[in-house]
């Protein structure tokens, strides 16, 4: 007779454990900025969604009334908590000062839709567009399309490749010579000068995505942009290829910045995959603006061609 193998069973506190233990883990790297090397970089853009995900350990540890468990689960959930819903709640900003729009592209090698662009610079007539993945012929197109006329100050650094970018304006700008080091692709950044007003100085922001060796080049790239100064209000607007969760961007912000869709309680709106079969899941492209700009509002919108969504900011600047 062949004995029967008994199965093993783990007992229900090791389960508990294996299901709270991930998420602590998470919610100590986030807090922590703990972050080192390409994957774990990558993932702690799905913060939210751990965020969201910490419930159901937090659920099973309170049911089978395991009280350390449970203690640890809910200080898990209320650090990721804490951490990633302020983003949805905003708060109120005072409307003082100048309207100034902001409008901010991935152009993905040019092959944005032209018409749906130029429909939005006609809808919502921003003073600064800000392109990235920026190539000769979109520019063309662009300008064929009536960009020429609408906003014919620009700073451009085209390419024919994802290292393109380029600001364009409204009003009068100077373009400001060697802004960022060569850590990413093509950052150009100018000073606008407006009417009757100060000059505000705008960065396009495009670091290298985080993956493999380069996720050391996006770390330098974020450390590089400059601090809020307080003799000129500085605008940095583009695909950071990070989110609020990350370190280095948390980092940029104590150097002066608020995020301006997290301002007003869209900072969890999807910027990224646009476009594709699954829906866009994290947010990585941002309006960072100077501490002193009002934040009014902030939406996404989808371009076809493209796979990020083009976010529009209409701020108050002293």
């Amino acid at each position: 007779m062949t004995p029967v193998r008994k199965r093993r069973k783990f007992p229900a506190t090791t389960l508990t454990w294996l299901a709270v233990t991930p998420f602590a883990a998470w919610a100590v790297a986030r807090v922590a900025g703990l972050e080192r090397g390409s994957l774990p970089t990558q993932l702690m853009t799905a913060t939210p969604y751990a965020a969201a995900g910490s419930l159901v350990p937090l659920l099973i540890a309170a049911v089978g009334r395991r009280r350390a468990a449970t203690v640890v689960a809910l200080l898990a959930t209320a650090a990721l908590g804490f951490s990633v819903l302020p983003r949805a709640l905003g708060g109120a900003e005072a409307a003082t000062g100048r309207p100034f729009r902001v409008m901010t592209i991935n152009m993905l090698f040019g092959k944005a839709d032209t018409a749906t662009i130029m429909k939005l610079v006609h809808e919502f007539d921003p003073d600064v567009l800000s392109t990235q993945e920026l190539t000769p012929r979109a520019v063309a197109d662009l300008d064929a399309a009536g960009l020429k006329e609408l906003m014919p100050h620009r700073v451009l650094q085209d390419e024919w490749s994802a290292a393109g970018s380029g600001l364009y304006s409204r009003h009068p700008l100077q373009e400001i010579a060697n802004v960022m080091p060569p850590v990413g692709h093509h950052m150009p950044g100018a000073t606008i000068q407006l009417p009757g007003g100060d000059p505000i100085e705008f960065i396009d922001a495009h670091p290298y995505p985080p993956l493999g060796p380069r996720a050391a080049n996006w770390n330098e790239a974020m450390a590089a942009f400059p601090s809020a100064s307080p003799d000129r209000v500085r605008i940095i607007a583009g695909d950071f290829n990070a989110s609020l969760d990350h370190a280095s961007m948390r980092g940029l912000l104590a150097r002066g910045y608020k995020d301006a869709a997290d301002q007003v309680g869209a900072g969890l709106i999807p910027t990224w995959p646009a476009n594709k079969r699954v829906p866009p899941i994290i947010t990585i492209d941002h309006v960072l603006v100077d501490r002193r700009v009002g934040v009014q509002e902030v939406s996404v919108r989808d371009v076809p061609g493209t796979d990020h969504r083009a976010v529009l900011a209409e701020l108050t600047v002293p």
